[in-house]
């Protein structure tokens, strides 16, 4: 299929999806779906932001994707995709290989399903290289490596591909889940996993998640 008619298919279900919404007949998220850990609260992080270094962001010189070694095996033949995978997806069924070949994904940051794992980016919610700007040039591989890949924190969720591609390594200055439902839990996110990482914020970056968290 041409990239043309895939993304006409994808703008043709996200239109339907619009128009189900505006009649009060949208499809939520399964109840039954897991999902990314659970961030801290937004009053924990109101305080986790306002601890934070700001600083204005760094050189993206030297930057590599390959400087966080990602997808690494997690279990068996598991590597971090698959097991992202099936962990936010319904009824998920994977081959021996660990693919998975069937299931449901629902995409939070913009309210579309899929049934087909290819449809489907893993996003790390602080970018790569937003984190190497924010001091993740100065790490380890193996730290670059454990943060490329955390599944113990809310770093890691499948979202639409096309999303998460113009999401790209955008701060939430610049960007926010097209699903206004899902900012909050999204500006969580983001503090928590910057926090834990101590990575710096700019003012503008600040002032964006202050925004979205003052209204949590």
């Amino acid at each position: 299929m041409s990239v043309g008619k895939v993304y006409a298919r994808r703008a043709a279900v996200l239109a339907s999806t619009a128009a189900l919404t505006l009649t009060g007949l949208a499809t939520v998220a399964p109840s039954a779906q897991a999902a990314m850990p659970t961030p801290v609260s937004a009053a924990t992080a109101r305080t986790y932001l306002a601890s934070l270094t700001v600083k204005a962001e760094g050189s993206l010189t030297g930057y590599n994707r390959d400087l966080f070694p990602h997808w690494i095996t997690q279990s068996g033949a598991c590597n971090t995709r698959e097991t992202v995978l099936k962990r936010d997806g319904s009824g998920v069924v994977t081959d021996s290989s660990c693919a998975s070949v069937s299931g449901s994904w629902y995409s939070q940051y913009d309210g579309a399903t899929w049934t087909a794992a290819s449809d489907l980016d893993i996003d790390h919610v602080v970018a790569l290289a937003e984190a190497w700007r924010s001091g993740a040039n100065s790490w380890s591989t193996s730290q670059r490596q454990a943060f490329a890949n955390d599944l113990s924190r809310p770093q890691l969720i499948a979202v639409t591909d096309n999303v998460n591609q113009a999401k790209s390594d955008l701060d939430p200055a610049k960007w926010l889940p097209s699903r206004t439902a899902y900012r909050c839990t999204y500006a969580r996110a983001w503090v928590h996993v910057k926090h834990h990482y101590g990575l710096s914020v700019d003012s503008a970056e600040k002032s964006a998640l202050q925004s979205v968290l003052n209204g949590c």
